[in-house]
């Protein structure tokens, strides 16, 4: 009687299972083009990202309106010392029929005044550039809004682009900022009472050490013009400056062709 053989399929040894081994590593189909994507971030995290976002965003709003009361403040200030001053320097002139002690005590005053001057304006500068600091800070955080929700940019009038061209279209949302926008700012206005101001102070002062009206009307109209090309082309050094050492997160994209049809 003869015994029956299982009977045995024919089996790759590298196909059969030794126990104790590791599972075999899935084959990779045509289907695996590269990395799977990243799973989507949850509600919560992106939540407390937005309240993360909102926080610094208030932040930049109340660092920016201390800055600009400040400087308000400073303005107001300077411009009460030259009405008291130029007032003084009247009276001083009466009292002593612009003889004498006059000449010495006019210079004195002005040069106080030029030099309260020259620190208001200094600051006011400094302040324009913090403005510009906290716009470009806070269209960088608009950007940051447009990408948990891309339908809010459409909505914004203020740029989510944290470059130059953003921030123009940030101070100015309905057309482009034209040279008006300096000539009435508040640097312009403390550029002309500055120049005013160091123009009487040279003019006093060579009329103080003998000097004809003639060349102090001609040095103090020099001084003052020199007083305000100087603070035009430290203000425009400065910006291009910061420009130029700054690298956005987000560019403006180029404006699109006009269509044809």
């Amino acid at each position: 009687m003869s015994s029956a053989l299982p009977r045995v399929d024919n089996v790759d040894m590298g196909e059969r299972s030794v126990p104790g081994a590791p599972p075999p590593e899935p084959t990779p189909t045509d289907h695996d083009d590269g990395p799977a994507p990243p799973a989507p971030e949850s509600d919560a995290v992106l939540a407390r990202r937005a309240q993360l976002l909102a926080t610094e965003h208030w932040g930049l709003l109340a660092a920016r309106s201390t800055a600009q009361n400040e400087v308000l403040t400073r303005i107001t200030i300077f411009l009460t010392l030259v009405s008291a001053g130029l007032v003084t320097i009247g009276l001083l002139g009466q009292a002593s029929g612009f003889r004498g002690w006059f000449g010495g005590a006019s210079v004195a005053i002005l040069a106080f005044l030029a030099l309260i001057g020259f620190m208001t304006q200094v600051r006011v500068m400094n302040v324009s550039e913090e403005d510009m600091m906290y716009v470009v800070a806070m269209n960088r955080i608009r950007g940051a809004y447009a990408d948990l929700d891309p339908h809010v940019e459409d909505i914004f009038l203020a740029s989510v682009y944290d470059d130059q061209p953003g921030m123009k279209q940030t101070y100015s949302f309905l057309r482009p900022r034209s040279l008006s926008i300096f000539l009435g700012s508040s640097v312009m206005l403390l550029i002309v009472v500055n120049a005013c101001v160091a123009g009487l102070l040279v003019g006093a002062a060579v009329i103080s050490a003998g000097g004809a009206f003639e060349w102090a009307t001609s040095a103090g109209v020099l001084a003052g013009l020199l007083f305000a090309i100087g603070f035009v082309i430290f203000g425009g050094v400065g910006f291009r400056w910061a420009w130029a050492h700054y690298v956005p997160r987000r560019a403006t994209p180029p404006p699109r062709p006009p269509s044809l049809r």
